[in-house]
C-alpha cells in the first residue's frame, strides 16, 4: 500500500450558492493528492509526459457525507492498494479540520501512449518505483 495526504484549503470559486463546495471540486481535490503522491514518489506527471506516457482517468466515483465549506482546511488522502499493470486505481477520503469525513472516491487511471492515446504497460521505471513501495 501506498498513501499520501495533501491539505487544500477550500477557496471561495470553490463553492456553489449555497455556500459548499461544489460538486465537481472534489474531483479535483483527489488530483492534487494524487499527483503530489507521484511528485513524493519521484514520478511525477511532468516526467512521465516527458517519456511519452499519460494517465488519463477513465473512472471516477465519489460518495458525500457532509459539505466542506469556504476556507475549510481539508486533508485529501489518496491510498493505492495494489499494484498497477495498465491500470492504476486509488482510494480517496477528504477530512475537515475536526477530522469529519467529508468523502469517500475512487478512480481508475490508465497509462497510455502520449501519440496514439492507445493503452500500454505500465513503464518499467513506474513499476520500480512502486515494487520498492510495496515491498
Amino acid at each position: 500500500m501506498i498513501q499520501h495526504s495533501a491539505q487544500v484549503r477550500v477557496r471561495y470559486a470553490d463553492t456553489d450558492m449555497m455556500g459548499v463546495v461544489y460538486h465537481t471540486n472534489y474531483a479535483i481535490y483527489f488530483e492534487v493528492a494524487r499527483t503530489e503522491m507521484f511528485r513524493e514518489l519521484k514520478m511525477p506527471y511532468a516526467e512521465m509526459e516527458k517519456n511519452g506516457i499519460r494517465l488519463p482517468v477513465v473512472d471516477l466515483h465519489c460518495k458525500y457525507y457532509r459539505p466542506a465549506l469556504y476556507d475549510d482546511l481539508l486533508t485529501v488522502t489518496a491510498t493505492m492498494n495494489k499494484k498497477p499493470g495498465v491500470r492504476i486505481e486509488f482510494e480517496y477520503t477528504i477530512e475537515n479540520e475536526k477530522g469529519e469525513l467529508l468523502c469517500t472516491g475512487e478512480t481508475t487511471l490508465v497509462f497510455t501512449d502520449i501519440n496514439t492515446g492507445r493503452p500500454v504497460r505500465m513503464p518499467s521505471y513506474v513499476e520500480d518505483v512502486l515494487q520498492k513501495n510495496f515491498e
